[in-house]
């Protein structure tokens, strides 16, 4: 990765960061600490891992990708606007009345989107399914799912990875944000899934464990991913829930709080001088 291709993905996180607060703050509702936390990741996927074309969203042999933590739809939106999909303005739209921007994704209403989701631990069956299916048909596209570090308290999770295992899914690659907090509190004090990787290597993943907010790690464990054969691949990435705004980070009360005026205000003044100085402004 260059110097330049590093800092024109940290300004499109920035952005999506943006569009995360002005969407929640907008509904006056949402899930902000897990779409900031991910927010890198979604820009990695959608603005340089995935083969996709936001003017054919359908298209068939494009890659997958499953939001299997469906709450965080305000940061897949964020992500999917900034690439094209539909216009950047209808964000603005979340959880209204009529908005086809629903509080979780919904396949049949959002362009780009790939399984509708919400039910956490689901996802990642679904995205199993999407994998074996393209063994099945012959095809190349690959498959992608982003879970939380909660959701994979879920039993439904590991029977998922079981499958990817039994049926060599080396086209699946299972991503977990690990950012510590889940509604409740700390993950470990809730039900722990620690230690998550070792975990998913006893079900016959290989696995990488990065820093989240790293794109340069995050481009070496997807690099590393085309390479494995015989078995899917997972990306446990340490993040900090509510990254980037600093009053919400590592606070697990914005794990389902949209911003109020004042600090939609101070959001967003922070994350656009951080803008500023990406861009050198």
């Amino acid at each position: 990765m260059t110097a330049q291709q590093l800092q024109q993905l940290s300004i499109t996180a920035c952005k999506v960061r943006m569009g995360i607060v002005k969407s929640t703050h907008a509904a006056k509702c949402g899930h902000p600490g897990g779409s900031l936390s991910a927010a890198d990741m979604f820009t990695y996927l959608y603005f340089k891992e995935l083969n996709v074309d936001p003017q054919a969203p359908q298209w068939e042999d494009r890659d997958r990708f499953v939001l299997s933590k469906g709450h965080t739809a305000p940061g897949l939106y964020a992500a999917l606007a900034l690439r094209g999909f539909f216009p950047e303005e209808d964000l603005l739209s979340l959880r209204k009345i009529d908005s086809y921007l629903q509080g979780h994704p919904n396949m049949n209403t959002v362009p780009g989107v790939d399984m509708s989701t919400g039910s956490l631990g689901q996802g990642i069956s679904c995205a199993c399914g999407m994998a074996l299916a393209a063994k099945v048909r012959g095809k190349d596209y690959r498959v992608y799912t982003l879970l939380g570090d909660g959701e994979i308290q879920e039993g439904q999770v590991w029977e998922a990875c079981m499958f990817a295992s039994h049926y060599k899914l080396d086209n699946f690659c299972a991503i977990i944000d690990n950012n510590g907090l889940q509604i409740d509190g700390d993950v470990a004090k809730v039900m722990s899934p620690y230690p998550i990787a070792d975990k998913l290597e006893a079900f016959g993943f290989r696995v990488a464990q990065i820093d989240g907010h790293d794109f340069r790690q995050i481009e070496d464990a997807f690099r590393e991913a085309r390479t494995v054969k015989g078995q899917p691949f997972a990306i446990v990435m340490k993040t900090v829930k509510g990254k980037g705004v600093s009053f919400m980070e590592n606070d697990a009360g914005w794990h389902g709080v949209a911003p109020n005026d004042q600090q939609y205000a101070g959001a967003m003044a922070e994350l656009s001088a951080k803008l500023a100085e990406l861009e050198g402004k």
